[in-house]
């Protein structure tokens, strides 16, 4: 018996020890990047878990005492030491799960996802506010921010995970986050939604690109075309608005007195792609294909770089950055390479993670930042190893 193997029939009857109960685990026989995504999982369950309950920590090696979240709205909520992971790190676990259920059809990824994340998840839901939405920590703690673009993550995953299963427990799941979603949304600026729902300062890319692709994908899952409706309306404004005409990329956000911060990130553009496809598939409108394309080339052009290893042929490197934002940018890059079957992306990302298995990858089976290898991290905080998870999964797919 396998080392992996053997691993998740340890991990599967801890489950059953600490109150998340689940069924047998079933091997997953697949290719190189499926094993790869299997062990990646392994590692985090291994390194992040807490003992009797489904969350998990923020960071390996955990630093709860002095860890600051520079990605939240309150400063009094990022000065509070947690023991928990955040939601959006957390989500990344559901995102990642979802990938390797979809890729594979294996029903033990269910199992997992109902028995050991989806418990995890529901301690972030806040019922105690008007419409019910998920928060940026448990809903033990005290009160915290609500983030619009978390809880679309989410909805997306959950959306996934109907058209997965067709499960309605999941659609209703959807259904309840579109309604937390549509209340970020009003006619400043002429649409579009918040970031956070207490901080309603700024629209930004971040919460209408995916908000464009949650929508769409509801459509897929329900038929009801006031989905298509409000996703294309979400994704024209994204565009009109947040896109650099110059060279098709997108940036962060737009303040309501206009002023536009022009940082640009992998996951922004990368959800537009995913929205232009999408909407091409449902309209047949080739010009929305075109921005996709347009999209992908503006994001390997920016979003990587030549590099030579110190072994082995030059090739085009991910810029060192946030994993996760690339892992959504891929989402984007796969729905294209599906349509149009364009190799030259999907080799690239192949080759960078082949490469990131060799050089990037600690003993503990975890990844740093850096995918030339060249600079490691002192803590690996989980979202970009459930980042990783999640790219391997669906790589799989373009093999």
């Amino acid at each position: 018996m396998n080392s992996r193997k053997t691993f998740f029939i340890i991990f599967i009857c801890a489950l059953t020890m600490t109150g998340c109960d689940t069924q047998e685990q079933t091997t997953i026989d697949g290719g190189l990047t499926l094993k790869r995504a299997t062990q990646t999982l392994d590692s985090i369950y291994a390194n992040y878990s807490v003992s009797g309950i489904c969350l998990l920590r923020e960071n390996y090696p955990s630093n709860v005492g002095n860890y600051t979240a520079m990605y939240l709205a309150s400063e009094e909520q990022k000065e509070i030491p947690n023991q928990y992971s955040y939601l959006w790190p957390y989500s990344g676990m559901f995102s990642a799960v979802n990938a390797l259920l979809s890729v594979t059809g294996d029903k033990s990824y269910k199992t997992l996802l109902d028995n050991k994340v989806l418990p995890g998840l529901e301690e972030y839901l806040d019922t105690s506010r008007n419409p019910t939405g998920y928060a940026s920590y448990i809903s033990t703690a005290p009160q915290s921010d609500r983030f619009y673009d978390d809880n679309i993550w989410l909805g997306i995953d959950f959306t996934d995970a109907y058209l997965n299963t067709k499960e309605e427990k999941y659609l209703k799941k959807a259904q309840l986050i579109w309604k937390f979603v549509e209340s970020g949304a009003d006619d400043k600026l002429g649409g579009g939604i918040y970031w956070c729902e207490q901080k309603k300062i700024s629209k930004n890319t971040c919460s209408n690109a995916p908000a464009s692709v949650f929508a769409l994908k509801m459509f897929k899952a329900t038929q009801d075309s006031s989905y298509l409706i409000k996703g294309r309306k979400l994704y024209e404004w994204t565009k009109k608005r947040l896109q650099d005409p110059t060279d098709y990329l997108y940036f962060d956000n737009i303040f309501l007195d206009g002023k536009i911060d022009k940082s640009k990130y992998a996951y922004n553009s990368g959800q537009m792609m995913q929205a232009a496809i999408l909407l091409y598939q449902f309209t047949g409108y080739r010009s929305f294909l075109k921005d996709a394309q347009n999209i992908a080339e503006a994001c390997y052009n920016y979003f990587f770089i030549n590099f030579v290893p110190e072994e082995g042929e030059a090739f085009k490197l991910l810029k060192k950055g946030d994993v996760w934002f690339t892992a959504i940018m891929l989402r984007g890059f796969i729905e294209l390479y599906l349509i149009d079957h364009n190799e030259k992306y999907i080799n690239s990302f192949n080759r960078n993670m082949d490469y990131a298995w060799g050089h990037v990858r600690d003993k503990k089976g975890l990844f740093d930042t850096d995918f030339s290898g060249r600079t490691h991290d002192d803590r690996k905080w989980l979202l970009t190893q459930a980042a990783m998870v999640e790219m391997y999964a669906r790589l799989a797919v373009t093999k």
